[in-house]
């Protein structure tokens, strides 16, 4: 099969997509990832968008486990009152 339609989404951006990144500083990368950095929506590669996701998957998980932790130790706080 024939993959005429491939890239039809950046063939409508500036230079196809690609430009400068400005969280990591790479250029000539497609940047086409909208992210909120500093207040600011930017555009970033899917590199950081990446990166990005990763950490706010790891602090989820941290900020669980640190909720599971502290359950237990105030319901042993309670059956000691």
């Amino acid at each position: 099969m024939s993959k005429a339609h491939r890239g039809t989404g950046v063939r409508t951006e500036p230079n196809h997509g690609r430009g400068k990144c400005p969280r990591c500083g790479n250029e000539n990368i497609k940047v086409l990832y909208e992210k909120e950095i500093d207040g600011n929506t930017v555009k970033i590669c899917k590199f950081c968008n990446a990166q990005l996701k990763n950490i706010a998957r790891k602090e989820a998980r941290a900020s669980k486990a640190a909720a599971a932790a502290a359950a237990p130790a105030t319901e042993e706080a309670s059956a000691e009152a």
